[in-house]
C-alpha cells in the first residue's frame, strides 16, 4: 500500500482529525530517563534528540518546552511521493497567521498547532474538502 499521490484527491479527502490531549515539543541529550511508550514522535539531530509527548508526561518528566499545542493528523493515507500536500496545507494555514510542526509518517501527515489556534486551524483544513 503505497498511499495517495494525486493532490487534489488528497486535499478532498484528507479529512483531518483533532486528536485529544496537549503535547508539547521537548529536546533530551539522552532517553535513559523517558519511557519510550511514552513518546509520540522523536527525531535524532546533531544539537539532541527532540521528542514530542503529552504536556502531562513531560511536566512529569520536569522537561521544559515553549508552547502548548493541539494534534491534528490528515486520516487521508498520503504517499511518501506525494507533491505539493504539505506545501497547500501550510500555506493555507500560513496565510490565516497559524505556524504549523509537520511529521509524515508512513500512512497519515500530522500537523501540530498551537492550542489556541486549533478550531481555526480545523476549519481551514477542512475547507479543503468543500
Amino acid at each position: 500500500m503505497s498511499g495517495e499521490k494525486d493532490l487534489q484527491q488528497l486535499l478532498k479527502s484528507m479529512k483531518p482529525e483533532h486528536i485529544s490531549g496537549d503535547y508539547v515539543f521537548c529536546n533530551v541529550e539522552t532517553l535513559e530517563s523517558i519511557p519510550l511508550n511514552e513518546i509520540v514522535m522523536l527525531f535524532r539531530e546533531k544539537e539532541a534528540i527532540t521528542l514530542i509527548l503529552k504536556k502531562e508526561i513531560a511536566d512529569k518528566l520536569k522537561l521544559e518546552y515553549s508552547v502548548v499545542m493541539s494534534w491534528i493528523t490528515l486520516t487521508v493515507h498520503s504517499s511518501l511521493e506525494a507533491v505539493g500536500l504539505t506545501a497547500a496545507f501550510s500555506k493555507a494555514l500560513s496565510d490565516k497567521n497559524i505556524s504549523c510542526n509537520v511529521v509524515a509518517a508512513f500512512y497519515h501527515d500530522h500537523i501540530f498547532v498551537n492550542k489556541k489556534e486549533v478550531d481555526k486551524a480545523l476549519q481551514i483544513l477542512n475547507s479543503f474538502s468543500n
